[in-house]
């Protein structure tokens, strides 16, 4: 039987966590004997669990980030044992995902890499492995990382550095390792991502573009939904949606609050995902949800929404964007990174990013038309290319091509 072993920051928990354990499921229903090394969060698995390190060791981590901009070169004791635990497993391709987290030493985990003969696939959620700091650089408009970082304009931001700033370093340590290993394949989860890989120190690694899944048999529309608004004490009128995993700056919650001011009188905008602090600084026509209690109320928000607003100037994906159009809902998205790809004219109005007045235009065209106009083009879109099941059969189907390829060297 052959083995798969993924490596990822969370377990079964959060969208990377969730991504890892959907991938160790199909994995096993094709006869494979899956393992998941994770650093927190553990959940119930389909997949063997090995837990990375300590929360002590999670903290000495976050330490020397903070102190010294060494992000990714903590953790030496929990990579080694780990490295110990792969092994004796012996798997047959190991697969990486997010490595920043403040759990594992790249020093120690790529050499090991580099010297064994295991096919190696990483999948990039953000753009943290490419640059010597930062996990996204649009939204500042810097791009030292496509010659070499210095000078790092967001050292205070995550994985925050209050003192050192090793940006240089950095770079040059991870691109040391990063192309140290021999066909190490990578997956980036939308377009934009993959020709971002393509101008950076890995570009000549194989690549292929993979996007996101989301359970569309969860994320459905709902037939009828007139009850749900009074269910979740929500006013009637024109509804209009975001959610977040966590809403700042770069999510659009500035520009959704300006855009708050300038709606109808008849419309309010839902917001989940808000921090407590947040919540009591809505305006009137915002309605702040900390966070909601299941998938059932998360799709009937998504479902009884008149329109999605996804204003994030940085997203390597946009997973609640895909949420939202496979319960039927059109989505209004910035011109941003790789939010375009996921709406087209039949789902959607792309909007320029920080058009505050093309956002209510976008708002007053789908208004205008009714939702109903998008919702069969939001649904089957949703279901042909955001599907988890065929998306992350790929990630199978690639483990047996790398399997078949090993075997022929």
């Amino acid at each position: 039987m052959a083995k798969i072993l993924q490596i990822s920051v969370d377990g079964n928990m959060g969208s990377t966590g969730h991504i890892a354990e959907t991938i160790g499921e199909l994995a096993i229903a094709k006869g494979w004997e899956s393992y998941i090394a994770h650093a927190r969060f553990a959940r119930p698995s389909t997949s063997k669990i090995i837990k990375i390190g300590s929360n002590f060791d999670v903290y000495l981590h976050g330490l020397q980030t903070r102190l010294f901009d060494r992000h990714g070169l903590g953790s030496k004791l929990a990579t080694i044992k780990l490295v110990e635990q792969i092994k004796e497993i012996k798997p047959d391709v190991i697969h990486l995902h997010h490595l920043h987290g403040y759990y594992i030493n790249i020093d120690v985990l790529f050499k090991y890499l580099a010297s064994s003969s295991i096919p190696v696939i990483w999948t990039f959620h953000d753009c943290w492995s490419i640059t010597g700091h930062c996990g996204h650089f649009d939204h500042v408009g810097c791009y030292k990382w496509i010659t070499e970082c210095h000078h790092c304009p967001q050292k205070t931001e995550y994985p925050a550095s209050f003192f050192l700033d090793r940006s240089r370093q950095n770079y040059r340590l991870k691109k040391q390792l990063f192309t140290s290993v021999p066909g190490m394949t990578i997956v980036s989860v939308s377009k934009w991502l993959n020709a971002i890989v393509g101008k950076s120190f890995l570009a000549d690694n194989p690549r292929q573009i993979i996007y996101n899944g989301i359970d569309t048999e969860i994320f459905n529309p709902v037939p009828d939904n007139k009850d749900i608004k009074g269910k979740l004490s929500l006013k009637k009128g024109f509804m209009i949606l975001g959610v977040a995993g966590t809403w700042g700056v770069k999510k659009g919650l500035n520009d959704i609050i300006a855009l708050s001011k300038q709606i109808h009188d008849n419309d309010f905008i839902v917001l989940v995902g808000l921090t407590k602090k947040q919540l009591a600084q809505l305006p009137p026509s915002i309605i702040g949800i900390k966070h909601t209690e299941s998938l059932q109320e998360l799709k009937d928000l998504y479902a009884t929404a008149d329109v999605f607003l996804n204003l994030s100037v940085e997203e390597t994906f946009g997973l609640t964007t895909a949420e939202a159009l496979s319960c039927g809902t059109p989505a209004i998205v910035y011109n941003a990174t790789a939010c375009p790809e996921l709406v087209d004219s039949n789902t959607g109005i792309i909007v320029e990013k920080k058009d505050i007045n093309g956002v209510v235009y976008a708002i007053e065209t789908v208004r205008k038309n009714g939702k109903s106009f998008y919702s069969n083009a939001c649904r089957t879109r949703a279901v042909k290319y955001f599907n988890k099941d065929e998306q992350f059969n790929e990630y199978v189907d690639l483990y047996e091509k790398n399997i078949k390829t090993e075997g022929l060297k």
